[in-house]
């Protein structure tokens, strides 16, 4: 039984097992094998589905199909043991919570059951205590939710009760998957092309396709992370289907294309059994899909990589991993995002095909991966589904006042890449901490081994977290001592690893390949990470730069603080006490955009007291303000700004945690910023040697990247500047990613110098 358990866990893996514990860490006990519950004659025969909007396939309000039509439940006295009950019945292991007034949108039809009052034990919600059913004083605002754990019940059997079969049944199958049958299909990943198989009482069955279609296929194509499919050749799998007798699955399938998953899909007829064969078609279902760029079948690398790709018009930000983030679009230049009303998985879904990924498993709201920042571009969203872009669907074009507390994202379905299983965590408390160990080819055959730490930061360790779906890194460890690994795995087989952060797995990082060098060696020098499922976002406010930019000429005696802290250039060595520096100064606000606070890295232990200015700094280079000329050339000495990090201000509804003074704990909440004022000592560039001209102002915030945040792209901000010898003008102030790349481009490309200024 081990073996075959193990062969059926290959499988599930992938098709992506829904994201448990990583491997290695043993699965909550699995319940006995499902027996289909035996009810009185008298028991009123029921059947339930999930419905609504912005929703998974595990949740959604509560639909109950009895004499002939479909109602609702009332969310008067239902609680957790009601939602046990539909969740079992449905065949989900468990409830995990329940949601009253109408949640999901309303429903329609008659109110089946109020006031249940069910022990959470009973085989059948019509065997709760209730007022009758269909005796309700209630409206279709009141209408109840559940959420059910997304794992199924072992061997669950979708059995219907009814006598007169229903077409309009959400269908209830334990798992599904695309089985490669060609030979050339199987040594490829991900799986784009086989046969639509269904887990049915513990055994994997086909599909016929007698009454199959597109839309069907659709479906299917998308649940595993594709964003359409194709035509396959059908004569070789004729072939294959009369060498080997298939085992057909007792229902058809009917969808509309526009579902999120299979079970989402309504049950079609029941197939007729004929004496020798189930089907009248006579063949199972074959699917073919056509992954997104990212996803394609190795052998294109080479072509891949020269591929350019033209600007898009939609983008995913702030999520930590592929296929998830807040949704933006271009209008006009410029990057804006979504509003969430109206928000749904159908128009979510059109993102995520746009992007070359599957269905959407959530559609979020309430900017929950994140507030993106710019202009609100699109309220009220409705798609058909059919949409090639979220830009083709309608949304009002009057409806204004939408603030970033809405903003819109999503988490799309993404093929099975296998990534998971050629990196491990191991000797950590938790699953989201360890030292990292690869799976990796060494003398002809694969051995785990660790990381060599050399160089191991952020960015790399964002990349772990990444691909064993863990969120964001929360810290970089270049030594792990302290977590016992897998002894056998001491030995170091990955070294010179250096990581641009956006890739899905670190064997696409660069690194040295065979031929290793690491001084310190593997074991308890081996590289580690702790992975978070949230992490900060911190954005400089652009129009804040703007308004207080001035320019101030102020005597050296004034300014010996500031000397001893490095804040002016180089040049004010030789410079006699009653001279005078030109100082460019602005007032810089920082926002925390993100999911969670940011913190220094270092612990208090380590911060350094300044006694010229009196404060600790948390974090020695915190900004870097920079001037440039038009062709890129550094003009003026930036300063490292490294203040100590506090809430100035926050948004409304919350409160500061963070304060300097006295000791206090540094860091920024989110929703808050820290203002660091134009008149405060450092807060400036030194210009006393630049000539009148047109130059750019750049800053960067955490430029080493020694704080994990969810989106870099939106650290650096530019402004064009011009000085004319008296005064000093800012204006063109951006973000980084917030402009199209035309415009963009028409700012020299300071971080490569490679773009001269038009």
């Amino acid at each position: 039984k081990q073996t075959d358990l193990k062969g059926q866990h290959k499988l599930a893996l992938a098709q992506y097992e829904h994201l448990g514990y990583p491997p290695g860490y043993p699965d909550p006990e699995v319940p006995e094998q499902y027996t289909a519950p035996q009810l009185a004659p008298d028991t009123p025969r029921i059947q339930l589905r999930l419905a609504g909007d912005k929703r998974k396939h595990n949740e959604g309000r509560v639909e109950v199909f009895y004499n002939g039509e479909w109602g609702t439940v009332c969310d008067d006295d239902f609680n957790l043991h009601a939602a046990q009950v539909v969740c079992r019945e449905l065949g989900y292991l468990e409830a995990v919570s329940w949601t009253p007034s109408a949640k999901y949108g309303k429903g329609d039809g008659p109110i089946w059951f109020d006031n249940l009052h069910c022990s959470g034990k009973e085989r059948t919600l019509a065997l709760c205590p209730s007022n009758g059913i269909g005796v309700s004083d209630c409206k279709h605002t009141e209408d109840v939710g559940v959420v059910c754990s997304d794992k199924r019940i072992p061997g669950f059997k979708f059995v219907n009760t009814l006598p007169n079969h229903i077409e309009n049944l959400d269908i209830q199958v334990e798992d599904v998957r695309i089985r490669a049958i060609l030979s050339s299909y199987r040594k490829r990943i991900p799986v784009t092309e086989g046969y639509v198989e269904v887990k049915d009482g513990g055994k994997w069955k086909q599909i016929c396709n007698s009454e199959w279609n597109q839309l069907n296929s659709r479906v299917i194509c998308g649940m595993f992370g594709f964003p359409g499919e194709r035509k396959y050749n059908a004569r070789v799998y004729k072939m294959f289907a009369r060498r080997r007798k298939p085992t057909y699955w007792d229902y058809s399938v009917n969808c509309t294309g526009n579902e999120a998953h299979l079970s989402s899909c309504k049950l079609g007829q029941a197939t007729a059994v004929k004496s020798n064969e189930t089907c009248s078609g006579g063949l199972p279902v074959v699917v073919s899909c056509v992954p997104g760029r990212a996803f394609a079948p190795t052998s294109m690398t080479g072509f891949r990589k020269a591929f350019r790709q033209e600007q898009p018009l939609v983008r995913l930000r702030g999520g930590a991993i592929v296929g998830e983030g807040r949704v933006e679009v271009l209008k006009n230049g410029e990057w804006g995002t979504i509003c969430d009303d109206h928000w749904s998985l159908l128009s979510a879904t059109v993102v995520c095909r746009e992007l070359g990924f599957g269905t959407a498993k959530e559609a979020l709201s309430g900017g929950r991966l994140g507030q993106g920042m710019g202009p609100v571009h699109m309220n009220e969203v409705q798609c058909s589904g059919f949409e090639k872009s979220i830009t083709e669907c309608f949304f009002n074009k009057e409806a204004l006042g939408c603030s970033h507390e809405e903003d819109a994202a999503v988490r799309c379905n993404v093929p099975a890449m296998g990534f998971q299983e050629s990196l491990r965590l191991s000797g950590g408390r938790n699953p989201y901490e360890g030292r990292v160990e690869v799976l990796m080819e060494r003398n002809g055959s694969l051995v785990w081994g660790t990381v060599c730490s050399d160089g191991w930061g952020t960015m790399e360790a964002m990349v772990v977290c990444r691909q064993l779906g863990l969120g964001f890194a929360s810290n970089a460890f270049q030594e792990t001592w302290y977590w016992p690994g897998e002894v056998s795995a001491d030995a170091v087989v990955m070294s010179g690893v250096r990581c641009s952060g956006t890739e899905m797995s670190l064997s696409h990082c660069l690194h040295h390949g065979d031929h290793l060098t690491c001084a310190k060696g593997g074991g308890r020098n081996a590289a580690g990470v702790s992975c978070s499922e949230t992490a900060p976002d911190l954005v400089l406010n652009p129009q804040v730069v703007e308004q207080t930019t001035y320019m101030e000429d102020r005597p050296m005696f004034m300014l010996q603080c500031a000397y001893e802290e490095n804040c002016l250039s180089s040049t004010s060595n030789q410079a006699p006490a009653n001279s005078y520096r030109r100082l460019l100064r602005f007032s810089s606000q920082i926002h925390n955009n993100g999911q969670s606070d940011f913190r220094p890295k270092a612990g208090r232990h380590s911060w350094v007291w300044h006694d010229c200015h009196r404060h600790y700094h948390s974090m020695e280079v915190f900004t870097i303000y920079d001037l440039f000329s038009l062709n890129g050339t550094k003009v003026a000495e930036g300063h490292k700004a490294s203040f100590c990090l506090e809430d100035s201000e926050c948004d409304e509804g919350i409160e500061k945690r963070y304060e300097c003074a006295n000791f206090g704990e540094q860091g920024i909440t989110v929703g808050c910023w820290d203002t660091y004022r134009h008149d405060i000592d450092c807060q400036w560039i030194d210009i006393t040697e630049l000539k009148p001209g047109d130059y750019i102002f750049q800053i960067i915030i955490n430029p080493n990247y020694e704080v994990p945040e969810s989106d870099y792209s939106n650290n650096i901000m530019k402004c064009r500047c011009r000085y004319d010898g008296h005064r000093v003008w800012m204006y063109s102030c951006h973000n980084g990613g917030s402009l199209s790349t035309e415009t963009e481009q028409t700012f020299p490309g300071l971080l490569n110098n490679q773009v001269t200024h038009r």
